[in-house]
């Protein structure tokens, strides 16, 4: 490794850390810690939704997913623009009202205590693989740069994270990725760039390879065809899982709160949304053009444990000297982001919808402690899990599934208690029951040697949203209509 590459990845790095814990308080209160104080601007919310979206996932996985096959991952960001309005239209007005940070209080209102528990233990479930998937493809190009064990470096980067996260709370986080955000973007357009431009033939040259080798391609439009992620496939699975970011992921709801107004909050939701298309474009646009390259270069990539690891290949072999350092601190700087929002909402939900319910009386200042150890026990958890993935073959599609089946189809018992009024809390169990059945058939059929539904994992999420609220709902309307 060059010295200048150490030299700008411990400054960027180093920086963002410290800009982090910079917002450390010695008293502060669980508001301050949670929401801010509720006074950011919507820029700035929106910056942090961006960034928190992005993460190493979309800066390594995005790339690795179109270098092996075809853009089919954009039809999951052309789907963000129908939750985004729903977001800006209902969603945010909608929390803002809420006396609880927490984005399940609703939940407990309409269908009692277990609906709040089941909905937040499903969040757990999702952000503690989100944040082992992010901590996974942090360690990554650490590990091809100077050729430590991967696992010693997924526990020294982590612990990093978790530091400034738990001292700063939501203030630091979100200032902090205000900055990643820029970082990101700047590190992806000069990859995207130098990418295009070492072809030998020029920029073109990756187009006409790409278009001849079908690297542009969304996926088939075939409709009976499910068990493949298809473009339909990906276009719903995109629909329902961007539905349940901005409908009930506490990761949004908790910057619904920060931002100073309502007409800020929705403001941050656009903001993201619209920036997140074109950037998810650009990090697809690397993969493929790392194809092309490679194509026209064979020799120079050597035989690697998987897809994943080639961006981080050519970032440590190809880039000039100080552009290395760069843009593994982009890396970085995608994944701290996401893992220290994790971190902080969990601790949150954590707070609110069980530590509270046991004990209710303590302090304020004890909740402030509970929310820091919460964070610091959350974040252990996710290395756990990010060792445990170290053998996976495409990180990008082992996040899209395990998020689809640790949703648990909890946006079918939102989308209940928002919509149908007359369903009552047997039936809204009774929902859930039948949905958790279809998600855990549809993945894991094979090992249980069930009858196969012939559908692809990403449509767990889907299945299960609408077997929830269909089941519920009829329930509800069938008793109301005896009675």
């Amino acid at each position: 490794m060059q010295t200048i590459d150490l030299i700008v990845f411990l400054v960027i790095t180093g920086g963002i850390v410290l800009l982090g814990a910079s917002f450390w308080r010695r008293k502060t209160s669980s508001d301050d810690f949670t929401a801010a104080g509720g006074n950011l601007p919507g820029w700035v919310v929106g910056m942090s939704i961006f960034t928190t979206y992005v993460s190493s996932i979309s800066f390594l996985g995005y790339p690795a997913r179109s270098f092996s096959s075809d853009w089919n991952a954009f039809v999951f960001s052309l789907s963000i623009p129908f939750a985004s309005f729903l977001a800006a239209r209902y969603f945010v007005p909608f929390y803002r009202k809420q006396a609880s940070i927490s984005a399940y209080t609703f939940l407990e209102k309409r269908f009692g205590r277990w609906a709040r528990w089941y909905a937040s233990a499903c969040y757990l479930l999702t952000q503690v693989a989100r944040v082992g998937s992010i901590i996974f493809l942090m360690a990554l190009p650490m590990n091809v740069l100077m050729g430590w064990d991967i696992h010693t470096i997924i526990i020294l980067t982590s612990l990093a994270v978790i530091l400034y996260s738990v001292l700063g709370g939501v203030k630091g986080v979100i200032w902090t990725e205000t900055i990643q955000g820029f970082v990101i973007i700047a590190g992806a357009l000069v990859c995207m760039l130098m990418l295009l431009n070492t072809m030998p033939e020029g920029p073109g040259q990756v187009f006409s390879i790409a278009w001849d080798s079908a690297k542009f391609s969304l996926g088939s439009f075939s409709l009976i065809n499910l068990g493949e992620s298809t473009f339909w496939v990906c276009l719903v699975y995109g629909i329902f899982i961007n539905l349940q970011n901005f409908g009930i992921d506490q990761n949004y709801v908790q910057r619904y709160h920060a931002a100073k107004s309502v007409r800020a909050a929705r403001f941050s939701v656009w903001f993201s949304s619209l920036l997140f298309i074109p950037m998810s474009a650009v990090f697809l646009m690397i993969g493929t053009a790392l194809y092309c390259y490679y194509s026209t270069y064979p020799m120079m990539l050597p035989e690697v444990p998987s897809n994943d690891y080639v961006f981080p290949f050519f970032i440590v072999n190809q880039m000039p000297v100080g552009l290395t350092g760069f843009l593994i601190a982009c890396v970085f700087a995608a994944g701290m982001s996401t893992v220290a929002t994790s971190v902080n909402s969990c601790s949150t939900v954590i707070l609110n919808d069980y530590y509270r319910r046991l004990r209710p009386n303590e302090t304020d200042q004890h909740h402030v402690l509970v929310l820091k150890v919460s964070g610091v026990l959350v974040g252990l958890v996710g290395i756990l899990v990010s060792l445990a993935l170290t053998h996976v073959d495409n990180i990008l599609d082992a996040w899209w599934k395990l998020s689809s089946v640790f949703s648990g189809g909890m946006l079918g018992l939102f989308l209940l208690g928002f919509l149908g009024r007359k369903v009552g809390k047997i039936d809204a169990a009774i929902g859930v029951i039948c949905g958790v059945i279809v998600i855990g058939w549809i993945t894991v059929d094979e090992w249980l040697g069930l009858p196969s539904l012939w559908l692809h994992e990403y449509l767990a999420i889907v299945l299960g949203t609408v077997v929830i609220f269909l089941v519920g709902f009829l329930l509800g309307k069938w008793r109301f209509s005896r009675n």
